[in-house]
């Protein structure tokens, strides 16, 4: 029940952050489109005011670029310290853009400036970034300014040159107006579209995601279930088997003592697992925390799943080293007997384990000699019931052992080897595993 609660309270957060992180990309877009939009208002004003000898307020004009240049800087030192950008912030950073076309535009021939048109750019960034409403404002701001600028301007005092010229002028500023707008929609609507499809693939694995843990989390009430159920019969069945082993009748003959003996193991090991799995669903950590040697651990769970197993050979390779300590946890133990019952199932008379540090991470790398994983498995891998020994309820056990390390925030890989068999190796953080190194006293 914990667990689901977990999953509840996580959920909102998990559906908004591919929001916010797309976000974060087109705030990064308005940022790379305002250093352009300064560029290019510099080179226009210097070009009309110096090359073509009209007159322009440049002191005025030129608070603009410096202002967008100033933004950015800000904006930037902003985003290095955060991963996510809201709606409303992409909003003031598109009405400042609106805000700074409508002074320059202002202060260069208002509605006769032939560039008023990029008006029109800041309409489409809307439409697509921000939600309806905002998008709407937009629309109704730039139309407010646009209609305002054919009225309210400061005009432009063209030299004797041009005065016969003004409307090829016109017609030649508007056709790099249009190729100006083509170009930035075609360059800025394509990358905006994708960050767009990556926030919806984002959400749409959040979504899985979410499915797959609350199927962990049935699953896990289930064998909780499953196991206090089957705790009484085996309780039982030890006391039986314990009173048989003592009546004079079977002790006469040593057979069916040894038979019952190996009834016995049979039942130990039963409740141990099952003791395994009441442990493990509820806080094993909190509830019985023990500090023991990475290698110890390991080399304690290697063992005790080779007496089960005592058919396979396994071919065990440990170089971790012996000073580092871990957070013993059932669920790591569990975890490194499901990726093993996969792997001698697989291959029932040889398996390989190699476990040695990886950076920040222990890998354990698990090899079989059986046929290998198909291509539709590797490209499956932790789904649920994805499995190529054909039984009914399969694939449960590789996918019990991504959704663990996925919450550990370790990885697993599958692959199939060179010369065959299948090769599994699991990347466990250290920092999560609560690794630390011995004292030079021992404790």
């Amino acid at each position: 029940m914990r667990a689901l609660a977990i999953i509840k309270q996580t959920r909102p957060i998990l559906r908004n952050w591919p929001a916010e992180a797309a976000g974060r990309k087109n705030m990064l877009l308005l940022i790379q489109l305002r250093w352009i939009a300064a560029a290019g208002q510099l080179l226009t004003i210097l070009i009309v005011h110096y090359g073509m000898g009209i007159r322009l307020p440049l002191p005025a004009m030129m608070i603009v670029p410096v202002a967008a240049t100033g933004l950015n800087i800000g904006s930037l030192a902003v985003l290095r310290q955060r991963q996510t950008v809201a709606s409303a912030e992409l909003f003031l950073a598109l009405l400042f853009d609106v805000v700074a076309l409508t002074i320059q535009l202002y202060l260069s021939g208002g509605a006769t400036n032939p560039f008023i048109y990029l008006f029109l750019l800041q309409v489409v960034l809307g439409a697509i970034l921000l939600d309806t409403l905002s998008a709407w404002a937009i629309v109704f701001i730039t139309s407010i300014f646009a209609g305002w600028l054919a009225t309210a301007y400061w005009p432009l005092v063209l030299p004797d040159r041009f005065a016969g010229a003004l409307f090829e002028l016109h017609i030649i500023g508007a056709w790099i107006c249009f190729a100006l707008i083509a170009v930035l929609i075609v360059f800025f609507v394509t990358r905006i579209s994708r960050n767009l499809q990556a926030r919806d693939a984002g959400l749409a694995d959040m979504r899985q995601r979410a499915a797959e843990e609350d199927h962990i989390v049935r699953m896990g009430l289930l064998a909780s279930g499953a196991a206090h159920e089957l705790g009484t019969p085996l309780s039982s069945l030890a006391v039986i088997l314990n009173d048989w082993k003592r009546m004079p009748e079977f002790a006469t003959q040593p057979g069916l003592i040894g038979e019952i003996e190996e009834m016995q193991v049979a039942v130990q090991r039963c409740k141990s697992i099952l003791s395994g799995i009441l442990l493990s669903s509820g806080e094993a950590r909190g509830e019985a925390p023990t500090i023991i040697s990475i290698r110890i651990f390991l080399d304690y769970i290697v063992k005790e799943w080779s007496v089960a197993h005592p058919g396979v050979s396994v071919d065990y390779d440990n170089i971790v080293d012996a000073e580092m300590e871990i957070v013993a946890d059932p669920v790591l133990k569990q975890v490194i007997y499901n990726v093993l019952d996969n792997a001698s199932e697989a291959s029932p008379d040889w398996i390989g384990l190699s476990v040695d540090r990886s950076g920040d991470f222990l890998r354990l790398i698990v090899r079989d000699d059986g046929p290998g994983f198909a291509p539709e498995m590797l490209e499956n891998l932790g789904k649920p019931y994805q499995s190529s020994k054909g039984k009914q309820g399969g694939g449960l056990g590789l996918f019990l052992v991504v959704n663990v390390m996925r919450k550990l925030g370790g990885d697993v890989t599958a692959e199939n080897g060179i010369a065959g068999g299948a090769i599994v190796t699991l990347l466990f953080p250290l920092d999560t595993l609560g690794v630390r190194r011995k004292d030079s006293d021992g404790r």
